[in-house]
Formats: structure tokens, sequence, C-alpha cells
């Protein structure tokens, strides 16, 4: 299902990128594409995160799309448009094509199935949830579209997000509305910034803090931490996974 539609809006900008190579800043951070400046802050349009999966049981929130995951869901919106497809088909593969995109995918894959998520969900790895299995999964980002700081991946360090009123009300918005459909789901935040957000919305009593998987690092390459945070947190990330509710 689409939670919003602003491909209609961009929808020529988007037939209008150039075809047969891959698409760099110059091509994708432009004014046509570019929806809010704040500072130095600037989001720009991908249509991934337009789309969400209401029947999923896993829910992995991430900070925002990087540029490589953009431009990979952009090459795919061009394809899908050209072949005629209908706004939520096209939004639909962007987001498979684009989540969590290169590298980061196989680390992410492998710390969940060291934690053994794949066994509750009767899979033989988590791999089959970006495959396969894609009905059991959901992916959304804390900012639904591109955020970059001088045309650099916004890292949530520089401003801070909780710091700055147009990242703070844009990330709380999106996150209420995607987390209330999807009310029963696990919930994987990926780094500090994302679990900051859930834990204000905890706090407010607006979320179960059962529900969260509390711990989990930023699989990213650039975050050199990341399998020492993971050996932290594990042990305590597979006690909330033995007890979370799940539902079939």
């Amino acid at each position: 299902m689409l939670i919003s539609n602003h491909l209609q809006e961009y929808k020529a900008a988007v037939l209008s990128l150039p075809k047969g190579t891959a698409l760099t800043k110059e091509d994708l951070l432009v004014d046509k594409l570019l929806m809010k400046r704040s500072g130095k802050l600037e989001m720009y349009y991908a249509p991934h995160n337009e789309y969400m999966n209401p029947s999923a049981k896993v829910i992995i929130i991430g900070l925002t799309p990087g540029f490589t995951q953009m431009r990979i869901a952009m090459q795919e919106a061009v394809i899908g448009l050209e072949a005629g497809l209908s706004d939520e088909e096209v939004c639909k593969r962007a987001k498979e094509a684009a989540r969590f995109a290169g590298a980061m995918r196989h680390t992410l894959i492998h710390m969940l199935d060291t934690l053994g998520l794949h066994q509750y969900l009767n899979l033989t790895s988590c791999d089959e949830l970006f495959q396969v299995q894609q009905t059991n999964l959901h992916t959304i980002s804390l900012l639904r579209f591109p955020v970059f700081v001088e045309k650099k991946n916004y890292s949530g360090v520089h401003p801070k997000l909780l710091s700055d009123p147009f990242l703070r009300e844009y990330a709380l918005l999106s996150l209420e509305q995607e987390l209330d459909i999807l009310s029963q789901a696990l919930i994987i935040p990926l780094g500090k910034t994302v679990e900051a957000t859930l834990q204000l919305l905890v706090s407010e009593g607006k979320l179960d803090h059962r529900r969260c998987l509390w711990g989990f690092p930023h699989p990213s390459g650039a975050n050199g931490h990341r399998f020492k945070q993971f050996a932290s947190y594990q042990e305590n990330m597979t006690k909330i996974l033995q007890d979370h509710l799940w539902k079939d």
C-alpha cells in the first residue's frame, strides 16, 4: 500500500533522468527533485519509502536513505514508469531493490541470523526476508526521504535529529504513522539516533518498549564499532526475541 504519493508530483522529473548509466549526485541532487531545505539540510525525493507492507512481522528502521539507496531506487523507478506500472508497484519495486543495498545488507543479515531471528519466522536465513519472504518485512527510515548536509549523507550528528525542529517534526510524524499501522510487529532500530527517537515515543506512552530490539547497531561500514556493539548487546537482544509475542 502507498502511504504517500509524491511520485505523482515528481514523475516527470524522474522520467527525465539519464538512461543507461549509473546516476550521479549531479543527476539527482538537483532543484527539480528538492523537497525541502532548512539551513544546510536538504531533503530530496526518492520513491521507495512511499510503499509499506501492512502484513509485516518485522520492521527495520534506518535513519535516512543514503545516496546509494536513492540512486538504486530512482533507477528502478525509471524502469517501472517506462514499463507503465502503477505508482504503487513502482514504489514497491524501488523499495525491494534499494533497501539496505550493498555490503550493509550482508552485515545486517549476518547479525539477524546470529540472533536467531530466522528461526522465529520459520526461515532458513534472514536473507529470505529480502528475497522470497518479503511479506514478513517492512523497512522504513526515520526521515522517509533522503537528507543530505552539503551534498553528503546525513549521519544524525550535525545537527542532532531530535535537536533540530525540522528533522524532529518530520521524523516523528512519519514514524508514528507507520508504527500505528504495524501495531504488532517487532521493531529493529538501527543505531543510536533511531533508538533515541523510539525511546522518546516510549516515554510519551506511544510505543510499547517490549516491541523493540534495543541495542542493535547500525550495520553500515561507516560504523567502525558495529561488531563490538553487537557483541555487547547480543545477550540482551536474544532475550528480547525470546520474549516477543510472535503472531501468526
